[in-house]
């Protein structure tokens, strides 16, 4: 039994090792092949700034970042509800039938971006099979990737309220599912925004829920998501907020909470 167990272990580690490879392989591809035309990452604020209202003229970017195109090729190729691995593949199918020989009419970008650029030259002969294989891996992780890098880190309820407790912080329980288009939005837009993680870090301490896998503390139910829930040191609930909300009206929402703290 232990035996089979270290057997396990070393198999997962080395699956780890493995991923980690790929995506340094990928995360090269991309630098040395795509990063001339494709920024990696530019907030999703910024760029509806600049596409929306700019005409591309703040920007002047030559091709879609890699934030909008992990996204949209995740929302836009294949079943992101179905089997991960499978998905992958779809998508990494796409970007190799693309890059060989790119066609605007089939592109995974919304109009009122792709409208701004060029079609792109095709790269068929000039990146390989294992080249195209690893830069697809790096493309599908890469919006998760920033969504962790950039966003606040969560913690487990009980961590939350032991450093509630000692910080006077408010914990923020944040209500979602892995496929709940809103979330995503909230995540990819808002809580990656310098101004919403400065303000969550000083005066909050973040739990995240999805509410498929696990109930919520407290008692608690939700029945949209997303769903913010605001718990004092106390374990009550200053506030319930139900939905997608821009930046603007979120650092409200944490200012207006913050007061309700001394207040109830």
């Amino acid at each position: 039994m232990l035996i089979l167990r270290r057997i396990t272990q070393i198999c997962l580690s080395f699956v780890v090792f493995a991923a980690c490879l790929f995506a340094n392989e990928g995360e090269k591809v991309y630098q040395t092949k795509c990063a001339s035309c494709h920024e990696a990452y530019i907030p999703m604020t910024k760029l509806m700034e600049n596409f929306v209202e700019k005409e591309n003229k703040l920007l002047k970017l030559k091709a879609p970042t890699l934030n909008q195109l992990s996204y949209r090729l995740k929302q836009q190729i294949g079943d992101p509800k179905g089997d991960e691995e499978i998905h992958r593949m779809e998508v990494s199918a796409f970007i190799s039938a693309y890059l060989n020989n790119p066609d605007k009419q089939k592109t995974v970008c919304l109009r009122d971006v792709i409208q701004y650029f060029d079609t792109m030259p095709s790269m068929k002969g000039q990146i390989s099979e294992e080249e195209l294989e690893s830069v697809s891996e790096y493309i599908y992780d890469f919006d998760k990737k920033v969504v962790t890098e950039k966003g606040v880190k969560h913690e487990l309820f009980d961590t939350a309220l032991q450093e509630a407790q000692k910080t006077n912080k408010i914990i923020v329980i944040k209500v979602m599912t892995e496929h709940c288009r809103y979330c995503k939005k909230m995540d990819r837009e808002v809580l990656v925004d310098d101004q919403v993680v400065k303000a969550l870090q000083k005066d909050f301490v973040v739990v995240q829920v999805d509410i498929t896998k696990s109930s919520l503390p407290l008692g608690l139910t939700a029945e949209l998501t997303p769903t913010f829930f605001f718990i004092d040191k106390n374990k009550k609930v200053l506030q319930k907020v139900v939905g997608s909300w821009n930046v603007e009206d979120f650092l409200e929402i944490l200012k207006e909470t913050n007061h309700l703290k001394g207040t109830k």
